[in-house]
C-alpha cells in the first residue's frame, strides 16, 4: 500500500493493541468536522487501499477537500468489508462461481483460484411461502414443503459451502437475511486476522441490504453481478455521492409508529429525489430514535430511492449491540474506534456540511399506510377508505366487478365483497426487526381478543419473524397466544408475502375474485407493493405497521376509515373502535423492557449455522468443478461463458436493431423479472410441464434463479407489464416484426425475441422514468442480455438496475433535453442504429427508421459512468473481465 499521508496508526483498547488508518492524518489540510459521517467511511476506505493505481493520492484529496454543495465529477472506488446474501439472489451468484470454474480450466487456469475473496455469508430466507396458515402446524408444514421444493437448490448452496473459500450459509428457517444481519452478522467496526480495525461495510444482493445503515454500518444493495465483482477482490467504482441530510427533530406522538415514520421519510425523500445519492440523518431528534427505529428508516432506503439512508455511531448503537448479545470487548472496541475516527455522535456534535438539508419534525409523523401500489404514495389512515374508493374506480374502466359473492370455504358462509382483505400479513424485514411494532400488534391482539374480536374468515392471516429472538420475545411478553387467537400464527422465519411467497388463497375464495373481477386488497407490514408482486389475484396491495395489519384483519376491508367507523362488534354486541383497542407507547415501552433481553438473542444465535435435522442431512459430494445435472429444473451451467476467449470482443456496433418493449414510467425489477409465481400458460410454465415438473411443484421465479432457461422465459413475464406495442393488452407480450417489415401477432415476449435472435436482429427496450426501480435483482440485467437486448433507452435509470445492465454488457442510454419515447413518435415498429459510441462517449446518435422511409434522429447521453464500467462493457460484461484476469494472473 501507498499510504501518503502516513496515516497508519495503533490503537489500544483494553489489553490489546489495534492498528488503523487514521482520518486524523489529513489534518490540519482538511477539516473532518465538516465531513458526513458517511464519507468518512468513504475516506478511510480510500485510505486503506490507496495503492495508486485503483486508489490514488489525488482520489484522497478530492474527497477530503470536497465541496458537498457543488461536487465535481469525480469516481472514487470503494470496496466493501464482504458481502451479504439472500438465497433467491444468492444461488446465481454461486452459479455463476461454479460456472467461472468451469469456464477458467477451458481456457488454461486454475479451478481452484475461483473463490470469495472477501467475507461472504448467505442467509436462506426467501424460498419459504405461506402454503399453510391459520394454525401451530403451519410453520412446521411450510418448512416441509419449502425443503422438498428446494432439494435440488439447497444441495448446490451445500456444495458451495464445501468447495469455496470464505463463504458460509445460513440455513433455511433461521430468519430473514437483514435481521440476520444487523442482529448477528454486522461488526460495526471489523477487525482482520492481522488486528487491523475498519469500519465494517457489506454490499449485499437484496436492495434492503441499508436496513444496516441503521447500526451506522455503510451498506447498499446490489446486483448480483456487482457483488461477484466485489467478492473477487474488484472495487466498486462510484462517483463521489451527493450527501442529503436530514436533520431530526422532535419526538413520536402518542399513536404513532416507526412504521409511520417511515413511510412519511419515502414520501418526502421521493419527492425531493435521491436516486444515487447517500441520505445521512443527524440532529438532536437522533436521541429519541432506538436503533430499531434507525434500522426500520435505513431499510428503506429503496422505496426512497438513495443508494443508504445512514445513522452515526452512538450510544444507542451501543446498547443495540449489547441487547443482540455482542460482546462488552468488541463494544469497547466499537466505541474507541468511532471516537478515535471522529465518527462517534453526540447531541452537541458539531454538526456536518451536507449538499442539502431537510428537516423532519418527529411530532409531526400521523399513522399512515402507503399504496396501492407504490411504497412512496402514503395515504393517512384517515384517508384509505377515500384511497381504496378512488383507485377502485380506476379499476372498473378496465375490468368491471360483477359485485359481492357468496363464498363457503372451511366451513364458514359469508359474503365477499370488493376491498376485501384477503391477505393480512406481519412479514418482511422493514418492520419484524423492531421490537416496538411487534410488541405492538400483540397488545392490540390481546385488547382485541378480551373485547371477543376476531379475524375475518376470508382473510388469509400470518406471522413470519425475521429472527427466531421474535418468537421468543413475544412468547415471553405472553402475547403469541393473543396474536394466534386472531389467526397469526408463526407460519415462517423469512421474506415471505413482501417478495410475493404469500401462498395460494383457498380454492373457493380465489375462484369467487376471479369469477366475479372482485378488487381485493392486501394489508402488509412489508416494504414492496408493486403491481402483480403480493399476489395474483390482489390488485389493491397497502403496506401498513404489524398493529394495523393485525387490526385490517379484524375489519376485513380496506373500503373503511378505521379512525370513524367500527372496527366490529365486541362480545356484548357493541361497537368497538380502532381507538378501543389500539395501545398506548407507554404499554408498549413497559412491555419491551421487560420481554426483549439479550439472553433471547445469544441463544437465537448460539447455533446459528448448525441448521435442523433437514439440513444436516443434505449429502453432497466434494469437488473442485460442480457436477451439474443435465435433468435439473433449478441449477444450469449458464451461457454467459460459450465461446469465450481471452481477447476482449470490445465495443459493439448496434446497427438494425428492432424495439422488444416499449414501456412506461416506473418500470420495476419486478415487471423486468418477477420473482413469484409461474403461469401455467406462459414460456417458463410450458418449459417446467414439458420437463416433467407438476404445477403444483413450479415454486416460483425466485427459486429457478439457478436455471437461465426458466429466467429467460420469465423476462418481462410479469402479469401487470404494459407494452405500447401492444396496446390494451397486460402481460409480457409484445410482436414480432419481421426484416421484411411484417408484423406477428400478439405473442409472449421470449417467443418474440428468440426469433429476433435467429434472424440475427439486436434488439432495444425504450422505457420511461425511473426504469428497474426496486429489489437489485440481477436477472433484471441477465435476462435482458440473454434475451438479445443490446441497448435500453430510457427516461432514467434506478441505480442499481443501470450498473447491473452495464455489468451484463446492455448499453444504458438515456433520452435528453425532456424528450421520451412518445415525444419523438416512437412506437416500437422503427429500425433503431447506434452511432458514435466509443469509450468514454458522453452521447450517442440514434436513428430511428419508420417503416415509410421516414426517420427519426434524436441524442441520448450514454450512462456508463466510470472508467471501470467501460472497462467491464469492452469484455462483454463484468464476469467475463475478471474471468479474463484470473484465468492470466
Amino acid at each position: 500500500m501507498t499510504d501518503s499521508f502516513k496515516s497508519k496508526a495503533s490503537l489500544t483498547v483494553g489489553s490489546r493493541t489495534y492498528s488503523y488508518y487514521s482520518l486524523k492524518a489529513l489534518e490540519p489540510r482538511y477539516s473532518l468536522t465538516r465531513l458526513p459521517y458517511s464519507i468518512k467511511v468513504l475516506l478511510e476506505n480510500l485510505l486503506r487501499h490507496e495503492d495508486g493505481l485503483n486508489t490514488t493520492k489525488a482520489d484522497i484529496e478530492a474527497l477530503a477537500g470536497a465541496d458537498f454543495r457543488k461536487l465535481p465529477a469525480k469516481d472514487i472506488n470503494f470496496t466493501p468489508a464482504r458481502v451479504v446474501l439472500q438465497d433467491f439472489t444468492g444461488v446465481p451468484c454461486v452459479v455463476d462461481l461454479a460456472a467461472m470454474r468451469d469456464a477458467i480450466r477451458k481456457l488454461g487456469g486454475d479451478a481452484a483460484k475461483v473463490n470469495p475473496l472477501c467475507p461472504v455469508e448467505l442467509v436462506i430466507d426467501h424460498s419459504v411461502m405461506i402454503d399453510h396458515y391459520g394454525s401451530r402446524d403451519a410453520l412446521d408444514l411450510n418448512a416441509k414443503v419449502e425443503f422438498q421444493r428446494n432439494e435440488e437448490r439447497y444441495t448446490f448452496l451445500r456444495w458451495g459451502q464445501e468447495a469455496l473459500k470464505n463463504f458460509k450459509a445460513v440455513p433455511p428457517d433461521t430468519g430473514i437475511v437483514h435481521q440476520v444481519n444487523i442482529e448477528y452478522l454486522a461488526r460495526v467496526i471489523f477487525e482482520n486476522a492481522e488486528g487491523l480495525l475498519y469500519p465494517d461495510s457489506c454490499f449485499g444482493t437484496d436492495s434492503h441490504t441499508t436496513m444496516v445503515n441503521g447500526i451506522g454500518v455503510l451498506g447498499w444493495g446490489v446486483g448480483g453481478i456487482e457483488a461477484e465483482a466485489a467478492m473477487l477482490g474488484q472495487p466498486s467504482s462510484m462517483l463521489i455521492p451527493d450527501v442529503i441530510g436530514v436533520r431530526v427533530t422532535g419526538k413520536l406522538a402518542e399513536g404513532s409508529t416507526a412504521t409511520d415514520l417511515v413511510l412519511t421519510v419515502t414520501e418526502m425523500l421521493r419527492k425531493r429525489g435521491v436516486v444515487e445519492k447517500f441520505v445521512e440523518f443527524f440532529g438532536p431528534g437522533l436521541a429519541n430514535l432506538s436503533a430499531s427505529d434507525r434500522n426500520t428508516i435505513g431499510n428503506m432506503a429503496p422505496e426512497y430511492g438513495a443508494t443508504c439512508g445512514i445513522f452515526p455511531i452512538d450510544e444507542e448503537t451501543l446498547s443495540y449491540l449489547r441487547l443482540t448479545g455482542r460482546s462488552e470487548e468488541r463494544i469497547a472496541v466499537v466505541k474507541a474506534y468511532a471516537q478515535a475516527q471522529g465518527m462517534w455522535w453526540t447531541p452537541d456534535a458539531p454538526e456536518a456540511e451536507y449538499t442539502e438539508v431537510l428537516h423532519l419534525d418527529l411530532g409531526s409523523i400521523k399513522p399512515s399506510l402507503a399504496g396501492p401500489k407504490r411504497p412512496q404514495d402514503r395515504v393517512l389512515l384517515s384517508d384509505v377508505k377515500a384511497n381504496y374508493r378512488k383507485a377502485f374506480e380506476a379499476e372498473q374502466k378496465l375490468r368491471p366487478s360483477k359485485g359481492p359473492a357468496t363464498v363457503t370455504d372451511q366451513g364458514r358462509t359469508f359474503e365477499l365483497k370488493d376491498g376485501a382483505v384477503m391477505i393480512a400479513a406481519i412479514t418482511s424485514c422493514t418492520n419484524t426487526s423492531n421490537p416496538n411494532v411487534l410488541i405492538g400488534a400483540g397488545l392490540l391482539a390481546r385488547k382485541a381478543r378480551a373485547l371477543g374480536l376476531t379475524s375475518r374468515p376470508w382473510v388469509k392471516t400470518s406471522l413470519a419473524p425475521g429472527s427466531l429472538a421474535v418468537t421468543k420475545y413475544l412468547e415471553k411478553a405472553g402475547l403469541i397466544e393473543d396474536l394466534e387467537h386472531l389467526g397469526f400464527y408463526v407460519t415462517a422465519y423469512g421474506c415471505t408475502t413482501c417478495i410475493g411467497n404469500s401462498g395460494p388463497l383457498n380454492e373457493p375464495l380465489g375462484k369467487a375474485i376471479q369469477d366475479n373481477t372482485l378488487s381485493v386488497s392486501a394489508v402488509l407490514s412489508g416494504n414492496r407493493n408493486f403491481e402483480g408482486r403480493v399476489h395474483q389475484d390482489v390488485r389493491m396491495n397497502y403496506l401498513a405497521s404489524p398493529p394495523l395489519v393485525v387490526a385490517y384483519a379484524i375489519a376485513g376491508s380496506t373500503d373503511i376509515d378505521l379512525t370513524s367507523e367500527p372496527i366490529g362488534k365486541g362480545k356484548d354486541g357493541k361497537d368497538v373502535f380502532l381507538k378501543d383497542i389500539w395501545p398506548s407507547n407507554a404499554e408498549i415501552q413497559a412491555t419491551v423492557a421487560q420481554a426483549v433481553t439479550s439472553e433471547l438473542f445469544k441463544s437465537s444465535y448460539a447455533d446459528v449455522l448448525k441448521g435442523d435435522a433437514r439440513w444436516q442431512g443434505i449429502k453432497v459430494a466434494r469437488s473442485e468443478t460442480y457436477p451439474w445435472d443435465a435433468k435439473s429444473t433449478y441449477v444450469q451451467n449458464p451461457p454467459y461463458f460459450t465461446g469465450m476467449t481471452m481477447t476482449p470482443p470490445g465495443i459493439p456496433t448496434i446497427r438494425g436493431a428492432r424495439a422488444l418493449a416499449v414501456l412506461g414510467d416506473s418500470i420495476t425489477t419486478d415487471h423486468i423479472s418477477p420473482a413469484g409465481d409461474i403461469k401455467k400458460d406462459g414460456p417458463a410454465g410450458k418449459y417446467l410441464e414439458a420437463h416433467g415438473v407438476k404445477k403444483a411443484d413450479f415454486n416460483s421465479f425466485g427459486s429457478r434463479r439457478g436455471n437461465h432457461e426458466i429466467m429467460m422465459r420469465g423476462t418481462f413475464a410479469n402479469t401487470r407489464i404494459k407494452n405500447a406495442m401492444t396496446p390494451g393488452v397486460e402481460g409480457g407480450v409484445s410482436k414480432y416484426i419481421g426484416k421484411d417489415g411484417s408484423i406477428g401477432p400478439v405473442e409472449p415476449i421470449y417467443d418474440v425475441a428468440m426469433k429476433h435472435i435467429a434472424d440475427g436482429t439486436p434488439q432495444v427496450v425504450l422505457a420511461g422514468k425511473e426504469y428497474g426501480t426496486g429489489s437489485s435483482r440481477d436477472w433484471a440485467a441477465k435476462g435482458t442480455i440473454l434475451l438479445g437486448v443490446k441497448a435500453v433507452i430510457s427516461e432514467s435509470f434506478e441505480r442499481i438496475h443501470r450498473a447491473n445492465l452495464v455489468g451484463m454488457g446492455v448499453l444504458p442510454l438515456n433520452f435528453v433535453d425532456g424528450q421520451n419515447a412518445a415525444s419523438l413518435g416512437l412506437d416500437g415498429t422503427e429500425i433503431f442504429d447506434i452511432d458514435g459510441l466509443t469509450r468514454g462517449a458522453g452521447s450517442v446518435d440514434v436513428t430511428a427508421r419508420k417503416s415509410d422511409g421516414k426517420t427519426v434522429s434524436f441524442k441520448a447521453r450514454v450512462r456508463i459512468n466510470t472508467p471501470k464500467e467501460w472497462e467491464y462493457y469492452e469484455h462483454g460484461g463484468v464476469l467475463n473481465y475478471m474471468l479474463r484476469q484470473m484465468a492470466r494472473s
